[in-house]
């Protein structure tokens, strides 16, 4: 390998670039995961956390991945034969639903082409058509990491209220959480899973279920097994500061820190420069002859952009290049987008002149790569950046 200078820039929609304090905050001494010291802790970040998921209730913390916090969701709402609607927005919504049928759910997917979110009006006419209430969950992928495309939470809840159906609406979180408006509450979800490694600025390990009223009541009759995911021993000893098992002790003390950096900056001015930097990036894409994935004005993503290679170019030679080049990691195409596009992350710890660095290498790759690069799409970018 070459020798580096300077800094890699990390440029995949997570894990992401972890801030100085959050690292420093880590690196603190462990505590006693059963002593009052821990059990403040404890109490404090279960509260410090709800706003983040726009919710009231509990927060459910495991020390595991996005994957463990699905799995969560599903076995302690359900029941072996249980019928569940899931929509196919891109390669995390595939992974989960694969997930359900494991489980012993029987799964519903409602196909889709990857370039747009859930449709609220299909699911209204699936619903109309599900006089019996078979259905007993909806699982929906907010922002789908493999595509760059966010789902409207907000409309599918409207077609769920309009169809009077007591399904449960589940939704994954874990590329949109800490980036994104999201609203677990007045949106009326049932259970939003995240992950610590991308909004939230930590590394991976931590994983969340924000639950409702309802879906605390179908815990109560779930029959599908589990253990370390039983959400009734956590809530219980959460009530005392404590967890069922050795809990992530430095992972927490970094969500403390990260919680903290959120609130200081406060979530409203978050989630605009989310926005923004999406926008500046879509500017550049554009700009430089090329296609964002994502074909619905209404669907663009906050956290990160993915970009669709003409055919006769491949997404990653440009990735190599750039790796090799100029020491920056973009994301590669998932599943059927694999060669054809490459992801952007613009999310978590990130700041205007980290993006103007990343557009600039993307540019001089696509150069190096072959593609004939209008070298205005960064000055685009700037544009933005410069007035927004």
């Amino acid at each position: 390998m070459p020798t580096r200078t300077g800094r890699h820039f990390l440029q995949i929609p997570g894990p992401t670039n972890v801030p100085d304090q959050v690292l420093r905050a880590m690196a603190a001494p462990t505590i006693d995961h059963r002593g009052p010291e821990f059990a403040a802790m404890t109490a404090r970040l279960l509260d410090v956390v709800k706003p983040v998921f726009g919710t009231s209730g509990p927060v459910v913390i495991y020390p595991a991945s996005g994957t463990g916090a699905w799995e969560a969701a599903l076995v302690n709402t359900l029941s072996p034969g249980d019928r569940v609607l899931c929509f196919e927005t891109g390669h995390f919504a595939t992974l989960w639903q694969e997930m359900a049928a494991a489980l012993g759910l029987h799964v519903t997917l409602v196909p889709g082409d990857w370039r747009r979110g859930a449709d609220p009006e299909e699911l209204a006419r699936r619903l109309a058509a599900d006089t019996a209430h078979r259905v007993k969950a909806v699982c929906v992928v907010h922002n789908e990491t493999s595509t760059g495309v966010t789902s409207r939470i907000a409309d599918l809840r409207r077609a769920l209220d309009a169809a009077r159906h007591p399904a449960l609406l589940l939704v994954d979180t874990i590329s949109s959480l800490g980036s994104i408006d999201y609203r677990h509450d007045e949106w009326g979800v049932d259970v939003t899973v995240a992950g610590s490694q991308k909004g939230l600025m930590l590394p991976p390990g931590l994983s969340f279920n924000a639950v409702s009223d309802k879906a605390l009541a179908a815990s109560k009759t779930s029959r599908l097994k589990k253990s370390f995911w039983d959400w009734a021993p956590v809530l219980e000893a959460n009530r005392r500061g404590f967890f069922p098992y050795t809990p992530a002790t430095n992972l927490l003390y970094g969500l403390a820190e990260a919680l903290d950096m959120l609130a200081a900056e406060g979530l409203s001015q978050v989630y605009a420069r989310h926005a923004r930097h999406a926008a500046a990036t879509r500017a550049a894409v554009r700009g430089w002859g090329l296609e964002v994935l994502c074909a619905d004005e209404r669907e663009h993503s906050g956290s990160l952009t993915a970009v669709l290679m003409p055919d006769g170019h491949d997404a990653d030679k440009v990735r190599k290049i750039i790796l090799e080049r100029f020491d920056m990691s973009l994301g590669a195409g998932l599943g059927r987008l694999g060669g054809r596009v490459f992801r952007i992350g613009h999310l978590g710890h990130f700041n205007d002149l980290t993006l103007a660095g990343t557009l600039a290498g993307v540019q001089m790759g696509l150069d190096l790569a072959g593609f004939p690069v209008d070298p205005t799409g960064l000055g685009a970018a700037l544009e933005v950046l410069r007035t927004g």
